[in-house]
């Protein structure tokens, strides 16, 4: 295909960066900052639209950084280690509020990204994939294996676990050896190689300080979690996320919270803790038995779960105060958006990981307008963006 010379205006909802060709497609170009002046080659061409690879950097970007990770861009956990993390805010922040004006039509905006301030090593929990003779990750869009030894984006004894991997052909691996909790000091990452072997399978390996994942626990503002499969990978970011959440959801005891898509509960429990009474709904029937779970370790029994499809649930004769939503990347459906208007609630706290569902959503919530909108920085060095947003009746 033909080679193009473009210069690099922005980016894409994954990361790449966007060009427009002299016919004035958009291209969409793997690696790219903006700023750059690149020739790239075209590899895929579509009526409106192409994606290209980069043949030649012939002027870099002021934003562009020599990636500090060996297997990247190869690999495909992130996007952005090849820009600065200024940039890389400054790029979220501009896709959150592009699509609120753009799709959302909405006078608000944001200026700030709230984030940690730790840009690696904040992952708790890792999934490696194996073909049989290599455990990595999945290289960039395919199921092809990279092969990794180490991963910037996790705490230290991950990695030190890692490191002490090794598949092995030919070997069944045990029942339970497949989902394994890391500790800090009580398994060494040998120990762990002996028990895992990886013919053509995941592994699922959590940071924490007990022998069994069932047993870990996390803590958040006074409250102790299990940790699941369901639970934050970035705890703390997860903090300021839930903090902003419970500061916009401002509930009194005279109040009743409902929170849709609850998972495990931690956000209900979380901000539901101010309320007189709070409710929880969620199709998972393993996220929802943790829930259960974590309001008895709490102490928070006036806090109740139900196990339902949010979008066919009869909320009976609930009338709450304040609705958290935390839904799929797709956004709310119309039967959900249909029983927000019905339940007539005086504020809604949407929670969001897809800047245009959640600007599509704003829309059809009307006559709820957005008063508030807050985004978190929940994936460092990933083109994934959290946002918190507050919804009011009230003019």
């Amino acid at each position: 295909m033909d080679k193009h010379i473009v210069e690099i205006t922005g980016y894409g909802a994954n990361g790449d960066g966007v060009a427009r060709l002299d016919d004035g497609r958009v291209v969409f170009v793997r690696g790219a900052a903006r700023g750059d002046t690149l020739e790239v080659q075209l590899t895929e061409i579509r009526t409106k639209s192409a994606r290209a690879a980069i043949a030649k950097i012939i002027t870099p970007s002021p934003h562009r950084v020599q990636p500090d990770c060996r297997f990247y861009p190869e690999c495909g956990g992130c996007d952005f280690r090849h820009i600065t993390y200024e940039e890389e805010l400054d790029a979220k922040l501009r896709r959150v509020n592009d699509a609120l004006e753009r799709i959302g039509k909405q006078p608000i905006n944001i200026s700030e990204i709230q984030t940690t301030g730790q840009v690696d090593g904040y992952r708790n929990k890792v999934v490696l994939h194996s073909d049989g003779t290599s455990l990595g990750y999945y290289r960039s869009g395919s199921h092809d294996i990279v092969p990794i030894d180490r991963c910037l984006l996790l705490k230290d004894d991950l990695n030190e676990a890692i490191s002490g991997l090794s598949p092995r052909k030919n070997v069944t691996p045990r029942t339970r050896s497949n989902k394994l909790a890391i500790p800090n000091k009580n398994i060494t990452p040998r120990t762990v190689s002996s028990r895992l072997a990886f013919p053509n399978k995941s592994v699922t390996l959590r940071t924490g300080s007990n022998r069994l994942a069932s047993q870990l626990e996390e803590e958040l503002d006074g409250l102790v979690f299990g940790i699941t499969g369901f639970f934050q990978v970035n705890t703390s970011a997860a903090l300021l996320l839930y903090k902003k959440a419970r500061e916009y959801a401002a509930l009194s005891k005279n109040e009743t919270l409902l929170d849709l898509y609850c998972g495990v509960g931690s956000l209900t429990l979380f901000a539901g803790r101010d309320a007189g009474s709070a409710i929880g709904v969620e199709i998972n029937p393993d996220a929802i038995k943790a829930a259960r779970e974590n309001a008895l370790r709490n102490g928070l029994l006036f806090i109740e779960f139900i196990g339902a499809d949010v979008s066919n649930w009869d909320s009976g004769p609930i009338s709450p105060d304040c609705i958290i939503v935390d839904p799929p990347r797709k956004g709310l459906s119309k039967n959900v958006i249909r029983k927000i208007h019905n339940l007539s609630p005086k504020r809604i706290v949407y929670i969001s990981c897809d800047p245009a569902t959640l600007a599509r959503d704003l829309r059809l919530l009307e006559p709820y307008t957005a008063k508030e909108i807050c985004a978190i920085d929940m994936f460092p060095r990933t083109a994934n963006i959290e946002t918190c947003c507050l919804l009011s009746a009230e003019p």
